[in-house]
């Protein structure tokens, strides 16, 4: 207990010394893509969808955290939602991946933290699972635990996530806006060669589309050559991987979620998920050898939830047909460009294990390259 009351105490002084207001990409006049954001433009304008953070940053040495990702109110496990998981690039370790393609279901909240932290976090969400009223009798539960390795700032072998971490994390998840940038599982994250950690957005089609709503949420943590909107950010900065041969830092990882309202099942949101990859590259990243990287996709539609104990034999839900889900897949890959861009314009510079620093991205010189450019007002 007195670990965790100093850790808290810590990061408490530590977020107010380094407070100072966070305006998003879309704050600065940068509209990427042509579809309408949600109303907070997040993952949480998929109706029932919540994310609850907790942040660990300690000494010289802690910063680290837990992000997770509640599907849907009341008992998930007993409700369980259809899902599909896609692997960009496998270099990661992504707990109950196998399961939720096997059977195209989602039954816990999903959980994103770093590398050496996923047992702790499976432990926590089995016995969060396990609580909960009505789950008395469950002898199995498919813990879905995401991570990326933060070990370049935060002391990874130290293992600082412990259970009570992980379920204040859930318990603590809310339906507004997330916070974004040095929180939660992002803390201590690093993308593009600056601050990485949590962002969102989030599409919401035209009735005429069908009305639904995509929202995703990214722990960034990787390489490439950072784009803006289709600008050559990394290149003008003269800061992008591979441009020096004796630093290599492309490998990393990021762990993408989509959520949606509309029918899909586990087909479709593996086809759904694909697309979230082609935001990552519109963004510059290039999912090298050394990255996991990962797309969690699931539905929200409560037509298609798939009850824990039926006396049905066949289960007859109404479906998405294949020609309307393109809008769909335009909505995924401009949501996750967009919430990879948040996360950098939300994170700030960090020091951390060693002395080791990371600088955030400059906004100071790149908004006026996106001016430059003409990305900025149009």
């Amino acid at each position: 207990m007195y670990r965790y009351q100093l850790i808290l105490a810590l990061s408490f002084v530590f977020n107010i010394a380094d407070a100072q207001p966070t305006k998003r990409a879309r704050d600065y006049g940068i509209k990427i893509g042509v579809i309408p954001t949600g109303k907070s433009n997040a993952i949480t304008d998929v109706t029932g969808v919540k994310v609850g953070h907790t942040t660990l940053i300690g000494g010289d040495s802690i910063r680290t955290g837990v992000t997770a990702i509640l599907p849907c109110d009341g008992n998930i496990f007993q409700q369980k939602v259809p899902a599909a998981i896609y692997v960009g690039n496998g270099f990661g370790k992504l707990a109950g991946s196998t399961q939720v393609n096997e059977l195209g279901n989602l039954e816990t909240p999903v959980i994103l933290t770093n590398t050496l932290s996923v047992p702790a976090a499976m432990d926590a969400v089995i016995e969060y699972t396990m609580n909960q009223k009505g789950n008395e009798n469950v002898w199995s539960v498919n813990a879905v635990v995401g991570e990326t390795n933060d070990g370049y700032l935060n002391d990874i072998r130290g293992r600082h996530v412990k259970k009570e971490d992980v379920i204040a994390a859930i318990k603590n998840a809310k339906d507004s806006k997330p916070e974004e940038g040095n929180v939660g599982a992002g803390t201590g994250t690093t993308c593009f060669g600056f601050k990485g950690g949590i962002g969102t957005s989030s599409r919401k089609l035209p009735l005429s589309l069908g009305g639904y709503t995509v929202g995703v949420i990214v722990q960034t943590n990787f390489g490439g050559s950072l784009q803006i909107d289709g600008v050559a950010i990394g290149e003008e900065l003269k800061k992008f991987d591979f441009s020096n041969q004796l630093l290599n830092n492309v490998d990393g990882s990021c762990m993408i979620v989509v959520a949606t309202d509309a029918p899909l099942d586990n087909r479709n949101l593996l086809r759904l998920a694909k697309r979230a990859m082609l935001g990552l590259g519109k963004a510059g990243g290039i999912a090298s050898n050394g990255s996991g990287d990962y797309v969690i996709a699931f539905s929200t539609a409560e037509e298609l939830r798939i009850p824990f104990n039926t006396d049905k034999k066949v289960i007859s839900n109404p479906l998405l047909i294949n020609d309307e889900t393109s809008p769909l897949f335009m909505a995924t890959i401009e949501a996750t460009e967009e919430a990879i861009i948040n996360s950098l314009f939300a994170a700030k510079t960090m020091t951390g294990r060693r002395g080791n620093r990371i600088e955030a991205l400059p906004l100071d010189k790149v908004i006026p390259l996106l001016k430059k450019f003409n990305r900025i007002g149009q």
